[in-house]
């Protein structure tokens, strides 16, 4: 028997166990390679539950390694692991998911600190995934444990809250700081309209930050990121709360309100997260110092002419709109007002009829139920509709069920905005949107549920309302299709989308057999038509909906999904 010095005799027991299971699932591998490792991951479960436990299966390692714990699964090849993927696995996961993650995440340790090589990764890839796994859980880092961690079986919320203990002492808070700041700016970069997840990763930041008890000095970067939502200005540095800031606003001259408009405005376009204090100084500038505005909200000499020639209804929306729940509307309307869409008059006038708009009890109660109530469901709604129009690739389709109506946002956003307006007015008014289909008409009311059977509810405002509409009527267009001799996208987007979406259609995946087929004359033509290298350096015209193919980081095929393409530099 195999003992650890200082340890208890349950704890020798438990890792003497597992030592048997090992060498057990080692001895059937000889005869069969697919033996599975479920005794082994139930007695390491054991032993991460005892005091020491963690040493124990640290200093095993290479023993798990050799003898195929991980063998006929995806963590045979750390290489391809992904930190989010692994977050979930740990926090959610089934006890053997869990335990195998956890055995892997020892075993990258070792390799980080370079106790361990390991052919198929670097220590430096190693340290990088771990750094990247802990900072996705900071709120485990405190010590603290959640109410569904505290609920797990067999203890494995308490088990998973020591192995990050245990790996935060090895790998330092300042390692783990710095790759969820890396993290959050590389979210912040594609300006993303849902911006609450990222917001909850920059307070874990702030708590780690402030906790007497953890060493951060030399940590600007996190600092700079902290500041910028919580304490962008001089007014505002300390995060006083909204009481104490409403009577400092009330307090300031013309001077200090400027560099407090100054201040709010660089942050916001420096991030393109939006400090829910912003808010509070747009509703005091209103009707004390309109000229401010156009500053506040860091606009160009194009913002600024849209929101002199559209001053009342500019006014009316940060009037409605700008709140400190709904305080990310704010760069929705400074970047709606960089784009002079309300140069179109129709724009103007939907907004106008949106603004007024009286909205179903279907559409007010999902908007309800998913954004609260402390404020009327239309403020939200037109809130995500600002934030639309002022972001068209900032809609996330991945959190949506069915990619092909977010194309439809997306591309409405950017190229016909009053059309979608239209939309919204629809859904959000009458339950029901109308679209034709080679001549006939299409009323989303009365059509089954699509892809979509459940309302989605981790979406922007307009997709809660919007989506499952469209979800509908793209897969009634399909059934009206019938059998065709091609894929059935090339009739459906035209007619879902608008007049721009091209009628040329080329796929690399074969409808006959389902496998890439002619992907060098798929690829030549992909480029002479969107690369500006290779098209005479003409910029797209009008976005297109584009397929891509979709595989793991393994590079299995996961199945296909849609997105709106436009051509960019390289």
């Amino acid at each position: 028997m195999v003992t650890i010095p200082g340890s208890d005799p349950a704890t020798n027991a438990s890792v003497s166990a597992f030592d048997e299971a090992l060498d057990q699932l080692a001895f059937t591998h000889q005869s069969d390679s697919l033996a599975p490792n479920t005794e082994v991951l139930e007695a390491a479960l054991i032993v991460m539950e005892a005091p020491g436990g963690l040493d124990a299966l640290y200093a095993r390692v290479p023993a798990m390694e050799a003898k195929g714990v991980f063998t006929n699964s995806d963590w045979d090849q750390p290489a391809i692991l992904r930190p989010a993927l692994a977050v979930r696995t740990l926090r959610q996961g089934a006890p053997a998911y869990t335990c195998i993650e956890a055995l892997s995440e020892l075993r990258l340790l070792a390799v980080a600190m370079g106790d361990y090589l390991h052919p198929g990764i670097s220590a430096e890839q190693a340290r990088n995934f771990l750094t990247q796994v802990t900072a996705l859980n900071l709120d485990l880092l405190s010590g603290q444990m959640s109410e569904a961690d505290r609920e797990r079986p067999q203890g494995l919320g308490q088990i998973v809250s020591a192995l990050y203990q245990y790996l935060l002492n090895r790998l330092g808070y300042e390692s783990i700081l710095d790759s969820l700041v890396d993290e959050v700016h590389r979210l912040l970069a594609q300006r993303p309209i849902q911006t609450d997840s990222i917001k909850q990763m920059v307070s874990q930041i702030a708590k780690c930050l402030f906790d007497p008890e953890i060493e951060t000095s030399g940590m600007d970067k996190a600092a700079r990121l902290v500041g910028a939502l919580f304490g962008p200005t001089s007014g505002c540095r300390d995060d006083p709360g909204f009481a104490v800031y409403g009577e400092r606003l009330a307090a300031m001259d013309e001077i200090a309100l400027s560099e407090e408009a100054q201040g709010f405005a660089s942050a916001m376009h420096g991030t393109g997260m939006v400090s829910p204090y912003h808010p509070m100084l747009l509703r005091h500038l209103r009707g004390h110092r309109d000229d401010l505005i156009p500053l506040a909200l860091g606009l160009s000499i194009t913002g600024n002419d849209v929101l002199q020639c559209y001053r009342q209804i500019v006014l009316e929306l940060i009037d409605e709109v700008v709140h400190p729940e709904t305080c990310q509307a704010v760069y929705g309307l400074a970047m709606f007002l960089e784009r002079g869409s309300l140069f179109t008059p129709p724009v103007a006038s939907g907004l106008w009829r949106q603004l007024g708009l009286n909205l179903c009890q279907t559409a007010s109660d999902k908007l309800a139920t998913v954004f609260g109530d402390a404020h009327p469901p239309r403020v939200y709604l037109l809130a995500g509709v600002l934030s639309l129009l002022g972001q068209p690739l900032g809609i996330g389709q991945g959190n949506n069920p069915t990619c092909q109506s977010v194309i439809g946002l997306s591309m409405w956003s950017f190229n016909d905005a009053d059309f979608l307006l239209q939309l919204v007015a629809w859904a959000a008014r009458d339950d029901d949107v109308v679209m034709r289909f080679e001549g006939q008409h299409i009323n989303s009311r009365h059509l089954e549920a699509g892809l979509a059977k459940a309302p989605p509810t981790d979406v922007d405002p307009v997709s809660l309302i919007l989506i499952p509409h469209l979800d509908r009527i793209y897969g009634e267009m399909g059934r009206l299709c019938g059998v065709r001799d091609d894929d059935l996208h090339r009739w459906i987007n035209p007619e879902m989308y608008g007049w721009w979406v091209g009628l040329g259609f080329l796929s690399v995946i074969s409808r006959q057999t389902g496998k890439i087929h002619e992907y060098e004359d798929f690829i030549r033509h992909f480029y002479a038509s969107y690369h500006p290298y290779y098209n005479g350096n003409i910029p797209v015209i009008h976005p297109q909906p584009a397929g891509i193919a979709v595989t793991d980081s393994g590079g299995r095929l996961v199945g296909r999904h849609c997105h709106n393409h436009r051509s960019r530099q390289p």
